[in-house]
């Protein structure tokens, strides 16, 4: 489970086509969608816009965690 992830804003106007966790490196979109949607990183959701799936922290106190902080 991965507390830290991070988007890569390499998309097509600055969206995450690739996200990079801590001690595991660069992981597609679709691989990270399928993981938090089988439950392996608790602490993340999955989002919809404009019919693309995409992964995000989910809210809590801190922004350090957040998938653009930089």
């Amino acid at each position: 489970m991965a507390k830290k992830i991070r988007g890569n804003h390499d998309g097509e106007n600055g969206q995450n086509e690739n996200y990079t966790i801590q001690g595991r490196g660069e992981v597609s979109r679709e691989t990270l969608v399928n993981e938090v949607e089988n439950g392996k990183h608790s602490d993340h959701s999955i989002y919809e816009r404009n019919g693309e799936k995409y992964v995000r922290a989910n809210p809590d106190d801190s922004s350090e965690n957040n998938i653009n902080k930089k």
